[in-house]
């Protein structure tokens, strides 16, 4: 891999999304985390829709379990390909969005 150069992932969810009977933003940061991907991150949107749904914002008494969570992580392309088979089978019907970065600071090791 050329120095600076990274794979960066973006799934988007929203947080009544589980896996096996366990929130899927928690489930897919642990798998991450045994893998050991370099870094990543699960963030929890205050508003916002997947698909063609409405909006869906924290100030909706009935937005419950439906609003955004956006998973994103970065490592190496390699790394990167080796996980994405079981991430797509764990968020299953949900976008996916890897994408070539550089890194303009820090480092992959």
């Amino acid at each position: 891999m050329q120095d600076g150069m990274a794979v960066q992932v973006t799934i988007y969810l929203n947080e009544a999304d589980q896996w096996r009977h366990r929130p899927l933003h928690m489930e897919i940061l642990n798998y991450l985390r045994k893998e050991n991907v370099y870094a990543a991150t699960a963030v929890h949107a205050v508003a916002g829709f997947l698909g063609r749904h409405r909006v869906e914002t924290s100030h909706l008494v009935e937005a419950g379990g439906k609003l955004p969570v956006i998973i994103v992580f970065v490592d190496t392309d390699e790394h990167v390909s080796r996980v994405l088979p079981t991430l797509k089978e764990m968020a299953a019907n949900r976008l996916i969005v890897r994408e070539n970065v550089v890194l303009e600071q820090g480092n992959l090791e």
